[in-house]
């Protein structure tokens, strides 16, 4: 058929467009999983709309073209590795456990630029153009589909798929209205802020003592210890191996002694094995998924031969549900979902049929595994994050989940799969969580060290240096060796403290941050033309990057060194945390304060809770006017008293008069009481650091 223009388009909001292929009839289109609710048409798209795209069929390919205009840059895909901006690049949704076989014949669970697919799904292009206002395309389809970025925006699938439009004035404000459709983060719990511990695996559970013993005595800062599958018992979810972990409850509260929190593995894939509950639950009650001739299917997984849970039957979500509720009465405090792509271990490569069907129920209709097989991680997020709130429904839920679909951030965080201990993904650690972030995914990051290898000592120090700055900071790394900050030497030793020193005492301003991802969607971690969208020159900076609006953080992410930084106008004045070294090294990004703001940072400490005990610091850097402003947000790092007003968001403000600079509250929300607290204040100046103290709460002369 040869190209025609659109019809059936629908104005959803004053920036939001909906375009349906001409033919195609609306009411037949499957529900959308991405929206958090349905959106109706509120009358026609205007003239005046700017973006609008045109469909084709060719050859059972629906397709939708959205021309550019010159120097537009795209951005967003969620997670793919390579450079940030996409223009030229080929995204194919569709999520997939990559696996590369190395010339001995060993596996390699990696992957690099040139991989169209990766374990989540986010069919979303973010376009900013030349003046720097910025439009958003969502192909609104579980089903595979190719986004072409080589000429202009090209989507195809072999299903009819609606496409929203978002105009917008700037990305960041796109950014928003993504979230306003698609869901944000809830408020994470304060303590998965902290640094996270992990392997696969830590075993038996005196080695998981061992390890929480080893952090306290060396006194490195860490918040998380994580328990891969050795715990099961012969791989099967939902149980323990007797030997190895015989009294999980006492693993947790040992770990709680020493002032850890826990977060141990599930997998989806369920041992077909008779005799084993789980599995005979599941055959009794219909929850797993069959071919069309109705027969149940069985992949091999870590188990050896076994049967997938239907997440789209909501009879199967509960199932899994009250499973993960009862697991959790061991004391664990997170869940990490993991092979939910959902991904077989063997043979290589392989993946669970697209004929295969899936029942359904509620507002999910019948369909097969193509149809799917997208958001199957999603739904068993959801179901998983279910669970944590109806055990605790006091405590908010963290859950991990190394696959999802677009609005999956609802449920769970991410981290960027099984990565590779080289510069190149070192380098693409970066990337990647933005392009997350601007597809609505603030709260990920990579495997600190990389999973498969084993990094140098230099290598290993430069990623921590990165990943304490990252919103999700956990090491973790597959049997090749051990990867504790200890593990590469007294040198290796002291820059990872110096990067978890870095990380505790900047916790107060990444909560903030956290706190903002959860109200407005904004990502914590930001691309530079944030500060400029119209400066392109900041377009292609994917080293360096933004911390909220005020710090920008310049890692080295290259062994060469050679990297030239982009810098966006403005003052930004780098600054160190009191303890660090003036000499600098390598492996920790320099940081940059910009000017007008106000950071906030806390004392440190060798837990989160002990990063916001203590006395408050305030760096300021005035603008070319003598003034600065900057937020602090507090609440009980825990459950959902936030919700009805129990927290502090506190603006502080610093003006210069007449030689001296006045630093004091501006302005106070919420109903929890300020801390009576010890207030110490930096001010950044071309002419070097000025140090003051007072009480918090009290106006501050600085002179």
């Amino acid at each position: 058929m040869p190209a025609s223009t659109h019809q059936d388009p629908g104005l959803l909001s004053n920036d939001v467009a909906r375009f349906i292929s001409p033919g195609v009839d609306p009411s037949t289109l499957p529900r959308s999983f991405a929206l958090v609710e349905p959106l109706p048409a509120l009358g026609p798209v205007p003239d005046s709309w700017r973006t609008a795209p045109t469909f084709e069929c060719n050859c059972n390919t629906f397709i939708a073209n959205i021309p550019i205009d010159p120097e537009t840059s795209l951005y967003g895909t969620g997670e793919v590795a390579g450079p940030m901006l996409r223009n030229g690049f080929v995204t194919e949704c569709w999520a997939k456990q990559p696996f590369r076989i190395e010339k001995d014949g060993k596996p390699a669970p990696q992957y690099d630029e040139k991989s169209k697919s990766l374990y989540h799904a986010h069919p979303w292009v973010l376009a900013v153009r030349t003046d720097g206002s910025a439009f958003g395309v969502l192909a609104d389809t579980t089903y595979r589909l190719e986004i072409d970025l080589r000429d202009g925006i090209r989507l195809s699938s072999a299903q009819p798929f609606p496409v929203l439009v978002i105009e917008s004035g700037s990305p960041q404000r796109l950014v928003e209205r993504l979230s306003d459709l698609t869901g944000r983060i809830e408020l994470p719990p304060r303590w998965t802020l902290g640094y996270h511990q992990c392997r696969f695996s830590y075993y038996p559970d005196a080695r998981v003592r061992e390890l929480a013993e080893e952090f306290r005595k060396r006194k490195l800062p860490c918040d998380v210890i994580w328990v891969d599958i050795h715990y099961m018992d012969a791989y099967k979810v939902f149980t323990f191996d007797p030997a190895g972990f015989p009294d999980p409850k006492a693993t947790n509260d040992f770990l709680h002694g020493l002032g850890f929190k826990s977060v141990w593995i599930l997998d989806p894939a369920i041992k077909a094995e008779a005799g084993y509950s789980v599995y005979d639950e599941g055959v009794a009650e219909g929850h797993f998924l069959s071919d069309a001739q109705g027969h149940e299917h069985h992949e091999w997984t870590w188990p050896g031969d076994a049967a997938f849970p239907d997440y789209t039957r909501p009879e199967t979500r509960a199932w899994w549900t009250r499973l993960t509720a009862e697991f959790l009465e061991h004391g664990m405090d997170g869940v990490w979902v993991d092979l939910n792509e959902p991904s077989p271990i063997l043979p290589l490569g392989a993946e669970l049929p697209e004929t295969l069907r899936h029942r359904s129920g509620g507002d999910i209709t019948p369909g097969t595994h193509a149809q799917y097989h997208n958001v199957y991680g999603l739904l068993m997020s959801k179901a998983t994050h279910d669970a944590m709130r109806k055990a605790r429904p006091s405590r908010r839920p963290f859950v991990l989940t190394r696959s999802s679909y677009l609005g999956g951030q609802r449920y769970a965080a991410t981290w960027t799969g099984d990565n590779s201990s080289t510069w190149e993904h070192l380098h693409w650690s970066v990337p990647m969580a933005l392009n997350l972030g601007l597809s609505g995914q603030p709260y990920s990051g990579p495997d600190v060290g990389g999973f498969a290898g084993t990094p140098s000592p230099e290598l290993f120090a430069h990623w921590m240096g990165v990943g304490a700055l990252l919103p999700f900071f956990r090491t973790h790394n597959a049997l090749h060796g051990d990867q504790e900050p200890w593990s590469f030497g007294e040198r290796t030793e002291r820059q990872s403290r110096l990067a978890l020193a870095r990380r505790y005492r900047l916790l107060p301003y990444l909560y903030t941050l956290f706190h903002d991802a959860a109200t407005t969607g904004l990502p914590v971690v930001r691309p530079l033309f944030f500060a400029d969208a119209a400066d392109l020159s900041l377009r292609e900076e994917d080293h360096a990057f933004l911390l909220g609006n005020d710090v920008l953080v310049q890692p080295q992410l290259l062994k060469a060194k050679t990297h030239a930084f982009a810098l966006p106008k403005g003052h930004w004045r780098s600054f160190t945390l009191a303890g660090e070294d003036p000499v600098a090294d390598p492996a920790h990004p320099v940081l940059r304060l910009r000017d007008g703001a106000i950071l906030p940072v806390g004392p440190g400490g060798q837990t989160s809770d002990e990063a916001f005990e203590g006395p408050l610091t305030l760096i300021v850097s005035l603008d070319h006017a003598g003034q600065a402003s900057g937020h602090l947000y507090e609440d009980a790092g825990d459950g959902f008293g936030y919700l009805e007003g129990d927290y502090l968001r506190t603006t502080y403000r610093a003006v210069l008069r007449d030689g001296v600079v006045e630093i004091g509250i501006a302005q106070q929300e919420g109903q929890r009481p300020h801390p009576a607290r010890a207030l110490h204040v930096e001010l950044l100046t071309d002419a070097g650091l000025v140090r003051a103290s007072g009480i918090d709460g009290q106006v501050m002369m600085v002179q």
